[in-house]
């Protein structure tokens, strides 16, 4: 079958599917949309990425905080547009400020985002936005979108000489559409979390409050993209956009819409904030872990990410990767095993050795190359990938380090692996072991006067004066009164 055959075939079998699924109303819209993915495909997506979120970022232990989230999350749930889904929200151990929906109902808040939140009703905006993803079903209609653009591009490269001829910008082009169906999503669901919200008793304009807290995130991290290149609308816009739509709602539908801003604080006093060093974290050029009680040099300059499932570090020029995690088996043979059929590694040459007192083996293995039945493929030394492997032996544990360059450069870093692998050893400095995390602790104000003055009554650091007001929702020269619940930070 040639080429042109493949993609009129390709258009026909789009507009068959096109056919069958036409009627398909949207249930926030109502709507008549195109959509490939049936709610049944929707509730077990959610229910396959539930156990590699939780496996990825961890489970952050809550009572009190989960059993609110749960309370108005099925609140909400039952005044959305699909209250028959299966609902489940979750807060996730992470310190990033985030939060997402996967389909089939599955909410996640990081620890991050709710130490963030200065009230209930900045949760319940968020809590509605998500719920908006899932209910306006953003992610079958993404998907949709997706399946459609590509196959009118692949006929249109084809039958099209003017569009042949634009080649890769054409490509950059439905890119750029999938974008904007994105921020379009975004926007929808920003509506929908004002209604949701609202409709479950809550002031709609503190989610607005909310997006200007997310803009200085932005602006201080100073990883802020132009709006048209951006999946998520600019922060500041949606602050703007967000608190009319309330503004027009509560005039629409007027109430007592609530805040709640103490009982909200009461319940973050001593989450964890920022980075948790139980889980590890890097000092002084080492990785060390109190729980596991291990530590190891991370070479100097090395960028580095830590998660509950591995730690990976890389240089700034991007030549190399080096990554923990733990390895499967009983004994070392074992875990080689399983780690050689895992990656599908060819192994060049292993060694067994002692690493402080820890048994270890050593590999010098290549990545091979996915080869077609009866065919070998030969491997250029610029793309083949070469990895040193040492797996230790450590407190009843498999630790594996691997350090992984393309085979023209992996003799000029194996060094540095080497010495990374090497200085694995037990950690027992008490004052790493005894690291406690820092916590957000609600303290009251004791004057009146601006915020910059009640902190530093309160001894907070003047460094940290920024960091603090992103964290109350509030710039230096704010009024605050005595009696007052502001955020601290402490251990």
């Amino acid at each position: 079958m040639n080429m042109l055959s493949r993609c009129i075939q390709t258009v026909s079998l789009l507009i068959a599917a096109a056919a069958i699924f036409s009627c398909s109303v949207n249930p926030v819209t109502g709507k008549k949309e195109i959509v490939f993915m049936s709610q049944e495909k929707e509730i077990a997506l959610g229910a396959e990425s539930h156990p590699s979120i939780v496996a990825t970022m961890g489970l952050y232990e809550d009572k009190k905080l989960q059993a609110f989230i749960n309370e108005k999350g099925k609140a909400m749930a039952a005044i959305s547009h699909r209250p028959d889904l299966p609902y489940q929200f979750y807060i996730v151990d992470s310190p990033v400020v985030n939060a997402f929906a996967v389909p089939g109902g599955y909410v996640y808040f990081t620890r991050g985002i709710m130490a963030h939140f200065n009230n209930e009703a900045e949760f319940a905006g968020v809590l509605g936005h998500e719920i908006g993803h899932i209910t306006a079903r953003h992610s079958a209609r993404q998907q949709t979108s997706q399946i459609l653009g590509q196959g009118a591009l692949m006929a249109g490269m084809i039958l099209s000489p003017q569009v042949r001829a634009m080649g890769e910008s054409a490509v950059q082009g439905l890119q750029m559409l999938m974008l904007s169906y994105s921020r379009a999503h975004e926007t929808e669901s920003d509506e929908i979390g004002v209604t949701y919200s609202s409709k479950i008793g809550y002031d709609a304009k503190e989610m607005a409050q909310f997006f200007g807290t997310l803009k200085r995130l932005s602006d201080k991290s100073g990883q802020a993209i132009p709006t048209f290149q951006s999946t998520h609308p600019d922060p500041g816009d949606r602050h703007d956009k967000v608190e009319r739509l309330a503004e027009t709602y509560q005039s629409n539908n007027p109430g007592n819409y609530s805040v709640n801003r103490d009982g909200y604080l009461k319940m973050i006093n001593g989450i964890i904030y920022g980075n948790d060093p139980r889980q590890g974290f890097v000092e002084n050029n080492a990785f060390y872990h109190p729980e596991l009680k291990f530590q190891f040099p991370v070479p100097k300059g090395w960028q580095y990410e830590n998660s509950p499932i591995q730690f990976q570090m890389a240089p700034s020029d991007g030549k190399s990767l080096m990554m923990l995690t733990l390895g499967s088996g009983n004994t070392l043979e074992e875990a080689a095993q399983n780690i050689v059929k895992q990656y599908n590694f060819k192994v060049l040459e292993n060694t067994k050795q002692t690493i402080n007192g820890n048994p270890a083996l050593v590999m010098i293995s290549q990545q091979q190359a996915e080869q077609q039945q009866g065919q070998t493929t030969a491997q250029d030394p610029k793309t083949t990938v070469q990895i040193a492997t040492w797996i230790i032996q450590y407190a009843g544990a498999m630790y594996v380090l691997q350090g992984m360059a393309y085979q023209n450069d992996f003799n000029s870093q194996f060094n540095t692996f080497k010495s990374v692998a090497g200085g694995f050893r037990s950690l027992t400095d008490q004052s790493k072991l005894n690291r406690k995390p820092e916590r957000i602790i609600i303290k009251t104000v004791d004057r009146d006067g601006t915020f910059q003055q009640a902190m530093q009554a309160l001894q907070m650091p003047s460094n940290r004066m920024e960091e603090l007001g992103i964290l109350n929702g509030m710039k230096p020269n704010d009024r605050v009164t005595r009696g007052m619940q502001i955020k601290t930070l402490g251990m």
